[in-house]
């Protein structure tokens, strides 16, 4: 089961004490920020010195969600009991919509599952949090020839899920707060096929944390949004890829209507 959250579901408790500095300002991004890179410096320690293993990255992820529920974030988190149902590496696939989901993502898996995301080979150059991050052996696309990351990611994703390690792939181009179709490729489920593992489908909706307009990664926080990660139950991608994207695709969107319009 999960290191943190052995429940099926988690929400974050509606007394959950939040820090001095949120009570007194009506937006505390200096505060988060600050924090933030508190944790991610300590992060970087540790892959200095040999010892940020994944148990490592685990609490560091959890570390950021308990910061952002400190600062008024509620999560609702769903379907963790599927992934606990799975007994092979998947691969993930969901809708990228902010900086969150990919942060608190090491803490939601259970302590045997070992995962891998798929990731910008730019945010491997960040003077902090690139070694962070690379330490974690992600595959790094450049995304400027679409068959070369093509390639590697079947090729690498394919390896890693033969090794056991589960993946995590954001099919859109980039984060945005839209949910558009037709920008959902459906790599995927092509690298779930050729490894004969099952996908697991996740939505989220965590503009909680919104991009920033000069720095991508430094947005202010909207503390009026909830903040929502839902896990769908895994599907074997063997049989047909395009029913099997279609239904990845069916689960973000009905799950981001529930939301949205508060049926949750």
């Amino acid at each position: 089961m999960s290191r943190f959250f052995p429940q099926d579901s988690y929400r974050t408790a509606a007394d959950s004490p939040r820090a001095l500095l949120d009570r007194l300002w009506p937006n505390p991004p200096l505060y988060f920020y600050a924090s933030y890179i508190l944790i991610v410096a300590r992060a970087r320690l540790l892959v200095a010195r040999g010892r940020y293993d994944q148990d490592a990255w685990a609490h560091s992820a959890y570390a950021v969600l308990k910061l952002l529920e400190r600062c008024s974030g509620r999560f609702h988190i769903t379907g963790l009991d599927q992934i606990r149902s799975c007994t092979e590496p998947v691969v993930f696939i969901g809708n990228h919509m902010a900086g969150i989901e990919a942060s608190i993502w090491p803490c939601l898996v259970p302590a045997d599952m070992p995962i891998a995301f798929v990731v910008k080979a730019s945010l491997l150059k960040y003077p902090v949090l690139g070694p962070v991050v690379a330490s974690q052996q992600p595959i790094a696309i450049e995304r400027s020839n679409p068959r070369e990351d093509f390639e590697m990611v079947m090729t690498q994703g394919v390896a890693l899920l033969n090794q056991g390690v589960s993946l995590i792939i954001f099919p859109q181009s980039t984060r945005t707060t839209r949910f558009v179709p037709s920008e959902f490729n459906s790599l995927g489920v092509k690298v779930a096929r050729k490894a004969n593992v099952q996908v697991i489908p996740v939505a989220v909706k965590t503009d909680f944390w919104q991009n920033g307009r000069r720095l991508r990664d430094f947005g202010p926080l909207d503390r009026r949004q909830p903040i929502h990660l839902a896990f769908g139950r895994p599907l074997l991608a063997a049989a047909n890829g395009r029913d099997t994207h279609r239904a990845v695709v069916e689960f973000i969107t009905r799950r981001l209507a529930e939301w949205n319009m508060g049926t949750y």
